[in-house]
């Protein structure tokens, strides 16, 4: 189980809740970017400079994240490709993207794109408050303690009944 994270416009206390948690728990994390990202490199975390390619990032994520493993990202076109590879995937709010999900989605980010070439819609997500790093820091541990629960049922032997 890997976590992997669509670093470019992460905040900065996200990357910090990361980090503390990789080392805690033990699980690779690699924060992934067009340039390298600012993070100090130990056995569990790592930055990775994907290249300046448009989506550069997001397709180093997608060729690289396995069934299981986890995407957090705000990009839903990214999300939504990690889903097809069987990933978990959430935002830096916290918000899970599913199969269910990942097409409303997506038609929604379709709609806002349009109302705000029309002029409809200006302006921004609101910004990141502390209850966003509340809920994105729950939701990475229900993840971690989910994933520890998967882990161990897999690795208990049955002896076949004689």
């Amino acid at each position: 189980m890997k976590i992997y994270v669509d670093a470019d416009a992460l905040p900065k206390v996200l990357k910090e809740v990361l980090c503390k948690v990789a080392e805690r728990e033990k699980v690779e994390c690699l924060l992934v970017a067009a340039r390298m990202p600012f993070v100090v490199q130990t056995a569990f975390v790592r930055g990775v400079a994907a290249g300046g390619a448009f989506d550069g990032a997001d397709d180093w994520i997608v060729e690289n994240v396995e069934a299981d493993d986890l995407v957090i990202t705000a990009d839903i076109p990214l999300a939504d490709r990690a889903i097809t590879k069987k990933a978990k995937v959430f935002n830096p709010h916290g918000n899970t993207f599913t199969p269910d999900n990942i097409k409303n989605a997506m038609a929604m980010r379709e709609l806002m794109s349009e109302l705000r070439t029309i002029g409809e819609v200006t302006g921004g997500s609101p910004p990141f408050s502390p209850k966003d790093k509340e809920k994105f820091t729950n939701a990475l541990n229900r993840f971690l303690q989910q994933g520890k629960k998967n882990m161990k049922r897999n690795s208990i032997r049955t002896t076949p009944l004689s």
